[in-house]
C-alpha cells in the first residue's frame, strides 16, 4: 500500500514496524529512540520527514536518509475532545496490521497534527483525527507502526492515529514506561486528567469557573495521595502541573 501525507508526499507500507515502546506523556506520544533532549535534537538533525520548525508543531515522522525507512515518530494530542455521539461513530474495523513506512524519496513533508480527540469509554483507546469528516466514511486500513500505535488510513491518506491502552504507556517525557500493570486508580485518574487538559473542562478552568477549579484541586489532591503506581502518577502530576500552578489556588 502507498500512502499520501501532505504536499503530495508519499510513502510505501513495509513489513517492519518500529521496535520502540510508545511513551505517552499526556499531551503527546513518542515512538522513537531518543532518551533525552540532546538525543532528540540529534535525531531531528539526522532524519528527514515531517518535523517541527520554529513555532510550528506538526506531528513528527523521522526517516533515515540511507534506507528511507521510518525510524521514529511523535504525535501531538489535540485539545478538543469529540462528543460522545461522534466518538460512537468511530469505526472499529479494519483490524490493525503491523507495518512500517518507506519514503518514496528523500525530501521533507508535513503531517498536520490531528484536530480532534475521540476517547473510548474508560480511555482504553485514544483516537486522534484530522477532522470529524473522517467519521463519515469507512477507514481503509490501520497500520500498526509500533505496539498499540496505529496510523489511520482513508482513501490512501493518513487521517489520524490511535493509541490503545494509553495508561500502560504513561510516563514523563523521556523515561521508559513502567513495565508493571497500571492500577485501576491510575486508570481513573488518567481519565480525570484528560478531562482537565481538553475542552470543555479546560476552557472552564481557564475561565476560573468555581466548579472547574474545585475539580482541578480534587484531582490534584487525589494524585498526591495515591501511593501505588507512582511512576505513572508522577507523570500525571507533571501533566496538570501548569494548571495547578496557574489556577489551583484561585
Amino acid at each position: 500500500m502507498r500512502l499520501t501525507l501532505g504536499n503530495d508526499w508519499r510513502a510505501t507500507v513495509t513489513d517492519d514496524p518500529l521496535p520502540f515502546t510508545p511513551r505517552f506523556a499526556g499531551t503527546f506520544v513518542a515512538v522513537a529512540p531518543y532518551a533525552d533532549v540532546k538525543e532528540r535534537v540529534r535525531f531531528l538533525a539526522d532524519t528527514f520527514g515531517s518535523q517541527e520548525w520554529l513555532w510550528d508543531t506538526p506531528d513528527t515522522l523521522g526517516f533515515d536518509p540511507a534506507s528511507r525507512e521510518l525510524v521514529g515518530a511523535e504525535f501531538q494530542l489535540p485539545h478538543e475532545s469529540a462528543s460522545t455521539g461522534d466518538c460512537a461513530r468511530l469505526p472499529s474495523v479494519p483490524p490493525v496490521l503491523p507495518g512500517g513506512l518507506r519514503a518514496d524519496e528523500e525530501r521533507n513533508c508535513r503531517l498536520e497534527m490531528a484536530s480532534v480527540l475521540c476517547r473510548a469509554p474508560g480511555d482504553t483507546v485514544l483516537t486522534c483525527l484530522r477532522d470529524l469528516d473522517v467519521l463519515d466514511e469507512s477507514l481503509e486500513a490501520r497500520i500498526g507502526i509500533a505496539p498499540d500505535t496505529a496510523l489511520l488510513i482513508q482513501h490512501g491518506t493518513v487521517v489520524g492515529w490511535s493509541l490503545t491502552d494509553p495508561v500502560r504507556y504513561l510516563t514523563t517525557t523521556y523515561a521508559s514506561p513502567d513495565p508493571a500493570p497500571p492500577s485501576p486508580a491510575t486508570r481513573r485518574l488518567l481519565s480525570a486528567c484528560l478531562d482537565l487538559i481538553t475542552d470543555p473542562l479546560l476552557e472552564e478552568v481557564q475561565d476560573r469557573e468555581p466548579a472547574a477549579l474545585a475539580r482541578l484541586r480534587e484531582i490534584h489532591q487525589a494524585l498526591r495521595a495515591q501511593r501505588e503506581d507512582r511512576h505513572r502518577v508522577d507523570a500525571l502530576l507533571s501533566l496538570i502541573g501548569n494548571l495547578v500552578e496557574d489556577y489551583g489556588d484561585r
